[in-house]
């Protein structure tokens, strides 16, 4: 396995993760993502280049701006490691080609989204209404997709959370999935098909289960605390791009035996 090409997918990912921690940080506050430059968010002052430089900068100025000393949130290196590693995985599955790239820059998307989510209990409507149609042809044109598996994908995404949500809503009168998560989920249908919807739906229910109940387990109170459902959804996707297949060859062989 060659060295060089690893260190520069892993650079690309790492400078991409900087500019989605733009798009985390003035997406919700309806900002530009192009201008002004980085500036630290509580002295004002604008971030030098070299200061800048995804996970060094942070290690070297020990999380604090140069400034004023004020601390930098872990969140910034994070999804610049977590950009970095994504595209590492993402060129050993796929290469140098254009699934490649249209497939990291759907997992970049849903980085955007999971942080934002976490963060503001918000999916932006700015990356998934445009998402849909634009993962849509990409699924079918790159990736080879069947266009009706896409438009299924599409329909029964939006469709299935809302019906959960509505049933929900209707059994214990509180409300139940958000709007986003609809979107997103029919995002994630045009991009991967209808038939990933099963896997999502099931592992984004299941860790949403277990992180709730732990959740609930530490910090106390009850089933009413609310837990952002995007990036589980997220998550889910992302697994089924590099497991899918062996998901539906288990599934496969447990039919089989019985």
């Amino acid at each position: 396995m060659q060295i060089f090409p690893n260190i520069l997918v892993f650079l690309f990912g790492a400078i991409v993760g900087s500019f989605l921690n733009v798009c985390i940080y003035r997406l919700p506050d309806d900002l530009s993502i192009v201008s002004p430059a980085s500036r630290c968010p509580r002295c004002g002052t604008p971030v030098r280049f070299y200061d800048n430089i995804p996970l060094l900068s942070y290690l070297l100025l020990r999380g604090r701006c140069r400034q004023c000393r004020e601390k930098i949130s872990w969140q910034y290196p994070l999804v610049e490691l977590l950009s970095a590693l994504a595209a590492l995985v993402v060129f050993h599955q796929f290469g140098f080609s254009w699934p490649g790239l249209v497939v990291f820059i759907f997992i970049a998307s849903l980085l955007v989204i999971s942080f934002i989510d976490l963060e503001h209990k918000i999916i932006p409507d700015v990356i998934t209404l445009p998402g849909i149609p634009v993962f849509f042809l990409a699924g079918v044109f790159i990736l080879g997709m069947s266009f009706i598996d896409a438009l299924l994908g599409v329909l029964i995404g939006g469709g299935v959370l809302f019906v959960i949500g509505y049933v929900y809503q209707l059994i214990t009168k509180r409300e139940g999935m958000g709007g986003g998560d609809i979107k997103l989920l029919a995002m994630l249908g045009g991009f991967l098909g209808w038939q990933s919807l099963i896997f999502i739906v099931l592992v984004s229910s299941l860790l949403g289960a277990i992180v709730g109940l732990l959740t609930i387990m530490v910090k106390g109170g009850d089933m009413k605390y609310a837990l952002p459902f995007g990036p589980f959804l997220s998550l889910a996707a992302a697994g089924y791009i590099f497991f899918g297949q062996l998901f539906w060859e288990f599934l496969f062989l447990v039919s089989h035996l019985y």
